[in-house]
């Protein structure tokens, strides 16, 4: 495919991501208010068992709605999830080779429960980093946060481990289609590693490097038990590839 070609395939694929995000916000706007409640919860109760004062304020005429908006949309995204992962997977297809294709069924029953293990990993760590960065505070004082800055850094948490969780999935299926090899993957770390700290950081509200590193540590280790699958795999195909070369006496790469 030409430069061209490739950047239709890609609009393509982003239209309908945007329309399968779009359509599944509308039901995220009716569940809105009950995320926000769960997500604001930790808050309220760690301050409770501490013996003290917080709130998560609004301090814009537009901040409640601008809030439900964004829940919303966070909904779509994660309901769509299997939309969109199948369009992310389907943007490589185009490619591969046919014998590749199968693939896609494996990537999509491997990075969706991921994603969704991912988001719920975020969920479950968020009243525990609460809990934590809240118990740094003076005793006496109270803990005033705006919906706004709230709803950023938990939202942000809980989607990059989902994210977190796929990247993984991405690169070992890409050495199943033999598209990278696991020595790649693992002479690839020190970018990666720069990658990931990038990606933490920017996931996280500015200046909190505590939840940069509880984000960083376990995507770290995805990644090189991820070269580690791919370098099994690498050696599987080698000896398979051998065997074929002497029993029939053909180049395997050929094939």
């Amino acid at each position: 495919m030409s430069l061209g070609e490739h950047l239709v395939e890609l609009r393509k694929r982003l239209t309908i991501v945007g329309a399968a995000v779009l359509a599944t916000a509308v039901g995220g706007w009716f569940l809105a208010d009950a995320v926000w409640l769960a997500l604001s919860a930790p808050l309220l109760q760690v301050a409770e068992e501490q013996g003290r004062a917080a709130t998560i304020n609004y301090t814009a005429v537009t901040e409640a709605f601008d809030t439900k908006l964004v829940i919303a949309l966070v909904l779509g995204v994660v309901i769509s999830s299997p939309i969109w992962l199948y369009q992310l997977w389907a943007f490589i297809v185009p490619a591969l080779h046919r014998r590749e294709k199968q693939y896609a069924i494996g990537f999509l029953g491997a990075a969706l429960p991921l994603f969704l293990a991912g988001c719920a990993a975020g969920w479950f760590v968020l009243p525990h980093i609460v809990e934590l960065l809240t118990g740094f505070a003076a005793e006496g004082t109270a803990t005033l946060l705006t919906a706004k800055f709230y709803l950023d850094f938990s939202l942000k948490l809980i989607l990059a481990v989902g994210i977190g969780f796929v990247l993984p999935v991405v690169l070992v299926m890409l050495n199943f289609a033999r598209v990278i090899s696991g020595r790649a993957i693992l002479g690839g770390w020190r970018w990666a590693i720069l990658a990931i700290t990038v990606f933490t950081a920017i996931a996280t509200p500015a200046a909190d490097i505590l939840s940069m590193f509880i984000l960083a540590i376990p995507m770290v280790g995805l990644y090189f038990i991820a070269a580690a699958i791919a370098s099994i795999n690498d050696r599987r195909i080698a000896k398979r590839d051998a065997a074929l070369a002497a029993e029939y006496g053909i180049d395997p790469t050929s094939a």
